[in-house]
């Protein structure tokens, strides 16, 4: 009798255990599957801007979905953990801006394809960044646990890939408003300074990540 006391108050302080205990590894797992989608998203728009077609911005809208599916997981996740490895907020807030930046990539290839927007080398050289600067937020967050300062350098990497659109990004619009100004102009004009913009935003929430990524770096490791 003593024997099955003592079995069941061992079980339930296993349990217990089990259910607050710290899951070091779910919430960063999650993170680094939405920044992968990312690299294969930035991937696909490079792919748009060389082959241009419905199916390559079929393949972007695909990724964006997936990656929101992740989001909402983890999402859920978060509401039903008593602990988390990091703070819940820098959790919700990098997460986040990864799916902003994914959102924006969409929006990008998704206005090229119904306005008919013809990639140019400076639409060409934004996405080659941007895959650059995804690729730098998944491994600065491969690196976070066991090696933050590498982590660090990495999201400085990342902002600096931000840096170069944003000099970029003026140098496009500069050569957009030189043009001539004829209707047929003002139009194609509209239309590039629109996927222009939603490229230059994306490039702004890899910087968001980047932030949130040193944030945790100072708080926790």
């Amino acid at each position: 009798m003593l024997t099955r006391l003592t079995d069941r108050i061992l079980s339930f302080f296993a349990r217990l255990r089990q259910r607050f205990r710290k899951r070091p590894d779910l919430f960063l797992e999650r993170l680094r599957e939405q920044a992968q989608i990312n690299i294969r998203a930035a991937e696909a728009l490079d792919h748009y801007m060389s082959h241009p077609g419905r199916k390559a911005a079929r393949n972007v809208r695909r990724l964006e979905k997936e990656a929101d599916e992740i989001n909402r997981i983890l999402l859920a996740e978060l509401n039903r953990t008593f602990a988390t490895p990091f703070d819940r907020k820098d959790i919700q807030v990098l997460s986040r801006a990864l799916d902003d930046m994914l959102d924006e990539l969409w929006t990008s290839v998704n206005e090229m394809d119904i306005l008919g927007v013809e990639p140019n080398s400076y639409l060409k050289e934004m996405a080659r960044l941007l895959e650059t600067g995804a690729e730098e937020i998944k491994l600065a967050m491969d690196r976070i646990p066991q090696h933050p300062t590498v982590a660090t350098m990495h999201a400085i990497r990342a902002r600096a890939v931000d840096n170069a659109i944003e000099t970029l990004y003026a140098e496009a619009l500069a050569d957009l408003f030189r043009k001539p100004k004829s209707l047929d102009s003002l139009v194609e004009m509209m239309k590039l300074r629109e996927v222009y913009r939603h490229l230059f935003h994306a490039s702004g929430r890899i910087v968001d990540a980047a932030n949130v990524i040193e944030d945790i770096i100072v708080k926790f490791f």
